[in-house]
């Protein structure tokens, strides 16, 4: 495991898995909504927005420590134009700001439904240019063979898909079971009515579909980006060693455990009638195999860092 570059691997991680949340969520906000009304989807939606913002904000804390001194951030951004670093602190910055916006407003309710949407939509769009603007600061290094690869924005916008997709799962039933025991430490009972238990079963059989794809799709760049390395011989061949041994192996399990297994184990019983805690152990169990997978694979990806020459 690389521990030296322990504070990019943790931001890189987490903010990619909050960009893609949030626009899992807006995905979930949309068809959701037009089938069981907005107001429903809000109920189930909204706990989940409120998680996004502290994991980013967590990632954009680890960053700085990167950086030895973080006041070395406010030298780093004067930089924009010529700088990918630069642009990814920036986006950085506007998404984590967008975000606590959006869910002021949408906490509140301010403003009409049709502006809180554009909002929405701004905010998953720097998201996403933040996950490109990441991927480029290390394909643009090209005397890096591992990085300089289609496969680097190939990962790293699957890494975004795949942990967002999962954290919103895990985040729907997190946020059920805690209604669920305050009620129950106040000594109500706290019931699902089933319009929200038909939604939350349509919304986990979704993220199982999705993660099932998104793992085909991780491991179909994994094997062509290292069969292209160790055909290239040199500084890439040696970098493709890397990706050996038992970590690496581990992390293939962790990732086809979570994300495979246990995503069409939750497709299958996410049913109106299946046991809350059941669901939720499922689906957390499913987003925290793959976070630490992931976390591997970024190490990895750190690991692989071998130059050309000198």
């Amino acid at each position: 495991m690389n521990t030296h570059e322990l504070p990019m691997i943790i931001f890189t991680v987490l903010a990619q898995m909050s960009v893609g949340a949030f626009v899992v969520l807006g995905v979930v906000q949309v068809v959701a909504g037009r089938r069981f009304g907005k107001e429903s989807v809000d109920k189930v939606t909204d706990p989940a927005l409120y998680a996004i913002g502290p994991a980013l904000v967590l990632g954009l804390i680890a960053s700085m420590f990167h950086m030895n001194d973080v006041f070395h951030t406010l030298n780093v951004v004067r930089h924009l134009g010529s700088s990918w670093l630069s642009r990814e602190i920036v986006f950085g910055l506007l998404f984590a700001g967008l975000g606590f916006l959006f869910a002021v407003v949408q906490w509140f309710k301010w403003g009409s439904p049709r502006l809180r949407q554009a909002l929405a939509a701004l905010t998953a769009l720097v998201g996403l240019t933040l996950v490109y603007v990441m991927s480029m600061i290390y394909y643009t290094l090209e005397t890096v063979p591992a990085w300089h690869s289609w496969a680097t924005p190939a990962q790293f916008f699957t890494t975004t898909f795949l942990l967002g997709s999962l954290a919103v799962g895990a985040a729907f039933m997190g946020a059920l079971m805690w209604r669920r025991r305050a009620a129950a430490k106040s000594g109500n009972v706290f019931h699902v009515d089933d319009a929200t238990r038909t939604m939350l079963s349509s919304c986990l059989k979704g993220i199982g579909l999705g993660a099932v794809a998104l793992l085909g799709v991780e491991f179909v760049i994994i094997p062509m980006h290292i069969s292209g390395l160790s055909a290239a011989g040199g500084a890439a061949g040696r970098s493709a060693l890397v990706f050996s041994g038992v970590w690496f192996i581990a992390r293939l399990v962790l990732v086809f455990l979570g994300a495979g297994l246990l995503a069409v184990f939750l497709y299958r019983y996410a049913t109106p009638t299946a046991q809350v805690r059941t669901l939720a152990i499922i689906a957390t169990s499913a987003f925290v195999l793959v976070l630490a997978g992931e976390l591997i694979g970024r190490s990895l990806f750190y690991d692989s860092m071998v130059r050309i020459g000198m």
